[in-house]
């Protein structure tokens, strides 16, 4: 079931593919709600969705805006140096725990919506990554039984503002500023996906060049690990995103770095999910 949240004329909506087509189920059911997050939260949503499916009108994608298909849940756990390439382009050590933060909800862009390079900084990169939704409540849960409590998927682009995430130990500033997490272009159910959404191609595309390009069977921490790790330390709740790492080919890895500047435009895609795309602009003064 691949899944999108839209705004079109004031009014927010979910739509769900079938047969090619995007179905309003958000007409269909007005009581829905309008993103991911809400939505694995309800008893029962899958059968929810496709009762809604059967009454619901087509909808022309191409007078709608995109939104982030998962933006209302309570956290959204990062990891960083989750591919042994990554971590050798970079001038840490290969972690035996998970590095993981924080990344607020504010930072977040749908598809096709502008990246925003900081006025701040000259050194905005980008990432390209897998994210996993919780969909049932986690807590100490093992890593066999992790996956029971992940809804589905989606796509990442963590952008990343270099000289402000080492400005200190902690990363959270280079991580957060407004505009630059794009996420999309939709959510896709788990069981559309290899178990673990293990074995997938991951591609990052900068104006057409690819920078990065892996499979997801690299991780050094899967994503039933992931779950099962960060689930000792909080409570995972439904429609929360753990944004699984970036592989190598990052514009701070490459001697000297390369970043994105307004204009550029940044892709990524990973196999059977879709592809997320977002023009880099400028901050506005």
């Amino acid at each position: 079931m691949r899944i999108l949240s839209y705004s079109s004329n004031g009014q927010q909506g979910l739509a769900v593919e079938a047969n090619g087509r995007w179905l309003d189920v958000g007409a269909a059911d007005p009581w829905l709600p309008t993103d991911v997050a809400g939505l694995v939260a309800l008893p029962n949503w899958r059968r929810k969705m496709e009762q809604a499916v059967q009454g619901a009108p087509e909808r022309d994608l191409s007078n709608v805006m995109l939104l982030p298909p998962v933006r209302t849940g309570q956290k959204i756990l990062c990891v960083g140096l989750n591919y042994l390439d990554h971590v050798a382009e970079s001038p840490y050590k290969q972690p035996t725990y998970p590095t993981f933060f924080l990344r607020a909800a504010s930072s977040l862009i749908a598809h096709e919506q502008p990246l925003i390079k900081p006025r701040a900084s000259e050194d905005f990169d980008y990432e390209g990554e897998l994210v996993a939704v919780i969909g049932k409540t986690a807590r100490h849960v093992k890593p066999e039984h992790a996956l029971d409590h992940v809804a589905g998927y989606t796509i990442f682009n963590e952008g990343s503002v270099r000289d402000y995430q080492f400005k200190a130990p902690q990363w959270t500033m280079g991580k957060n500023f407004d505009g630059t997490g794009a996420c999309g272009p939709w959510f896709v159910s788990a069981d559309e996906l290899p178990q673990g959404a293990k074995g997938l191609q991951l591609v990052t595309r900068v104006n057409g060049a690819v920078e990065q390009r892996a499979s997801t069977d690299d991780m050094l921490f899967d994503v039933a690990t992931l779950v099962s790790l960060a689930s000792e330390v909080m409570t995972l709740l439904p429609g929360d995103m753990l944004v699984t790492g970036t592989p190598a080919g990052v514009g701070f890895g490459k001697k000297p770095p390369v970043y994105l500047k307004a204009g550029d435009v940044c892709e990524v895609e990973i196999e059977g999910i879709g592809l997320l795309r977002n023009k880099v602009e400028e901050e506005a003064a």
